[in-house]
């Protein structure tokens, strides 16, 4: 068994290092190139400044140049790589000087560095997800859900060609569902401090990591384990934050310019073409010209609360792992579709549970991976990385249908993946050949936003049906 675990790694290692050869976020884009020299930037701020400077404005630190807008423990691990940046070649991260600095050597650091977290975060926790979810420790079913956890295109293309450490934060938070899955609610508690204080976006799964720990100490068959249960939780959660903000806790001002930092509602609802609600909503009512961007904002936690709140609420009532595992599906969907400021590649947060529902719905699930894949392609296109955005996922295809050969859906299940598959097909194969009129240059990206939108309401719906009627027997 382990010879085989140890196999998939290695492949799954070597999936991503042939995918770290081609380009990146903004590879010789002057003046602002993209997120490669955003994390590089970011080295370069922590080493060059004290902590009570690396959100604050200043000749040292423009903000309009790839401020650091991600939570304390991103900065402290940007420290860390840009360390060992400095004993590599001190030029990688010289103040002021380095900006856009592209070289062979440091564009394989950089790409390591995000391998180094692949290796020592990510991939052990997804096993661990996977040991959980195979509770009867089948070395077939084991195997194959690995396999299919490791090779997904989206986190490879991601974090590997897109250049992003996404695989630190979704470890994270893949590591304390292990954790909820083996009943251990305080290491579950502690790793997703740990994934939200890495990038707030974590947020999408915080509803159901809440309500499930909450409903555990609700459980308690006395009122003084109750109370001590939830002050062990509670006192987890402060200290870890207390630990990781620790050099802005001197100040109230100092630790507000952070979470302006963190929750920039000064920017726009949506950017470039996102699969959301707003940005199909957009085409045919300009949100702009309507809606105040603070009242904007608003607008959108309402929705996004609404839409998370049932799933949430089948939760409390009906506690369960496999209902915890349908309700990060769906929260994260609906935060995805309205929440506000959302990126292309938050999306993710949506695919680290449906994998861990793969073994139960794969023909659903498979549908779902390759279509968040679809909703990145011309974020993926723009960075160069079509030809191994095409290729990932046409072998995670094939890797799927090998593994669940034997699942055979109903006639109307058969009916609605083929016509979607071969909507997503025809849609992609039309963007490449068929050149957008130069009126409407954004047309194909807006027609996959579009499409993307229609098949993740279509998933939030079909994953509030299955929590709705879920048993709990399968885990």
């Amino acid at each position: 068994m382990k010879s085989e675990i140890l196999a998939i790694a290695c492949v799954a290692v070597s999936l991503r290092s042939i995918v770290s050869l081609y380009s990146f976020s903004g590879f010789d884009s002057p003046p602002m190139y993209g997120d490669y020299e955003a994390q590089r930037h970011w080295q370069e701020v922590t080493i060059n400044l004290e902590p009570g400077q690396w959100y604050t404005n200043s000749s040292d630190n423009d903000l309009q140049y790839w401020g650091l807008d991600y939570p304390p423990l991103t900065a402290h691990h940007s420290y860390l790589i840009g360390r060992i940046a400095e004993s590599i070649d001190p030029r990688f991260i010289e103040l002021h000087k380095s900006r856009g600095f592209q070289s062979r050597l440091h564009k394989s650091f950089m790409r390591l560095t995000v391998l180094t977290g692949d290796i020592l975060i990510y991939l052990p926790a997804i096993l661990g997800v996977c040991i959980c979810i195979d509770k009867s420790f089948q070395s077939k079913s084991l195997l194959f859900s690995f396999m299919l956890f490791a090779a997904y295109p989206g986190q490879v293309l991601i974090d590997n060609g897109h250049f992003q450490y996404n695989n630190v934060s979704l470890g994270l938070a893949a590591a304390a569902i292990a954790a909820i899955l083996h009943g251990k609610q305080y290491i579950a508690a502690f790793a997703f401090t740990l994934a939200l204080n890495y990038k707030q976006m974590e947020l999408y799964h915080s509803i159901p990591f809440f309500t499930y720990i909450l409903g555990e100490c609700l459980a308690a068959n006395s009122l003084r384990l109750f109370a001590v249960k939830l002050g062990i939780t509670a006192t987890i959660v402060l200290a870890t934050f207390c630990l990781l903000w620790y050099p802005w806790s001197g100040s109230l001002h100092a630790v507000a310019e952070v979470l302006h930092r963190l929750f920039p509602l000064g920017r726009t609802v949506f950017e470039d073409k996102v699969s959301n609600f707003w940005c199909s909503l957009n085409i045919i009512w300009k949100l702009k010209q309507h809606v105040l961007n603070n009242h904007m904002a608003l607008v959108c936690l309402a929705f996004t609360l609404i839409s998370a709140l049932p799933t949430n609420i089948t939760l409390y009532r009906k506690r369960c792992k496999m209902g915890f595992l349908l309700s990060l599906f769906n929260t994260a969907i609906a935060f995805f579709l309205f929440s506000f400021q959302v990126h292309e590649k938050t999306i993710l947060l949506a695919a680290l549970p449906s994998l861990c529902l793969l073994t139960w719905w794969p023909n659903e699930i498979i549908l779902f991976l390759e279509m968040s894949v679809f909703t990145m392609l011309p974020l993926l296109q723009r960075d160069g990385l079509l030809v191994p955005s095409l290729e990932c996922v046409l072998i995670y295809h094939l890797i799927c249908q090998c593994f669940y050969s034997e699942t055979r859906p109903s006639s109307g299940q058969k009916a609605f993946l083929y016509i979607s598959k071969i909507c997503l097909i025809v849609i992609v194969g039309a963007s490449l050949i068929i050149k957008a009129p130069s009126r409407y240059p954004d047309l194909w990206p807006l027609i996959t936003s579009v499409i993307g939108c229609a098949y993740l309401a279509f998933f939030l719906l079909w994953g509030n049906f299955q929590h709705l009627t879920c048993k709990g027997e399968a885990l």
